[in-house]
């Protein structure tokens, strides 16, 4: 059989104004799952009639959250003595360096704050902010795929993808050659929880049923991160301790959120309530 590789060699950045400002793929499609996901849960808060200014909470809540977690986890999984010995370079955010799990923890913690002064429950919001998660997360893994970053060990499969922008094959540590596209691994699961959420939400509302915040929960936390812990088997490590684990940072750290996922599908069943 003859194996066929995609040259992945497209530009990080979209519009380049000087050598040292650009605006990159990243940034926007990070932006775009965002407010995709505003406008289509801005629907369903419209159809349970729950105030606007409710999602526009939720939504700062996620991303201030979301980043400074993100960030924050990066720092402190991965790096942690690099960043206690130099704090200052938390704040490098130019440099690079965010961590899902982190950003999960940080939307988590960010919800707790706006949510406790709310009328309605956390878990009833956190699940309703579940629907449209997986979107913004595809779209951010669609922006790791155009940094040529969070990409997977070599492989033979056709669509073995050669990153030739990579900054490790750029600085001659590793070679141009064909990898999984682990970046597409995680966006098309993502999509794939996403319709099954929203099918699942859309068609209980529209048949006047029941639906289970706790299910909402179970689903998505299932989903996307046993998608992750297995993912993670075809991606390289991102930090050189994590090669002589079995399991990578990436995957313990997933193992808390996919239990407590399937503690909501199989003990949690029950409704919950909007109220708190």
């Amino acid at each position: 059989m003859i194996f066929s590789q995609v040259i992945w060699n497209v530009s990080p950045e979209l519009v380049a104004f000087t050598d040292s400002y650009a605006i990159r793929w990243y940034g926007v499609l990070f932006s775009l799952g965002y407010i995709v996901a505003y406008f289509i849960l801005l629907q369903a808060f419209k159809k349970e009639k729950i105030p606007q200014i409710v999602l526009e909470k939720l939504t700062l809540a996620a991303i201030v959250g979301g980043v400074v977690g993100a960030r924050l986890g990066h720092c402190f999984f991965y790096e942690p003595m690099r960043y206690i010995h130099n704090p200052i370079e938390i704040l490098y955010v130019w440099h690079g360096g965010l961590a899902s799990h982190g950003g999960a923890i940080g939307v988590l913690i960010a919800f707790w704050f706006v949510i406790r002064k709310m009328e309605y429950s956390y878990l009833f919001l956190l699940s309703r902010a579940m629907l449209v998660v997986p979107l913004t997360g595809a779209f951010i893994r669609i922006g790791n795929l155009m940094n040529s970053e969070i990409y997977g060990t070599e492989t033979s499969l056709p669509w073995g993808f050669v990153f030739q922008r990579s900054s490790d094959v750029i600085a001659g540590i590793e070679q141009a050659v064909p990898r999984h596209p682990t970046q597409l691994y995680e966006a098309g699961a993502y999509i794939l929880v996403f319709i099954g959420l929203q099918i699942y939400y859309w068609l209980n509302l529209y048949k006047q049923k029941t639906i289970s915040t706790n299910t909402i929960i179970g689903v998505f936390l299932v989903g996307i991160f046993a998608s992750r812990f297995i993912i993670e088997f075809f991606k390289v490590n991102q930090v050189a301790f994590e090669s002589a684990w079995y399991l990578n940072l990436g995957q313990l750290l997933s193992i808390p959120f996919i239990l407590y996922g399937m503690y909501s599908l199989f003990k949690l069943k029950e409704p919950q309530s909007i109220k708190q």
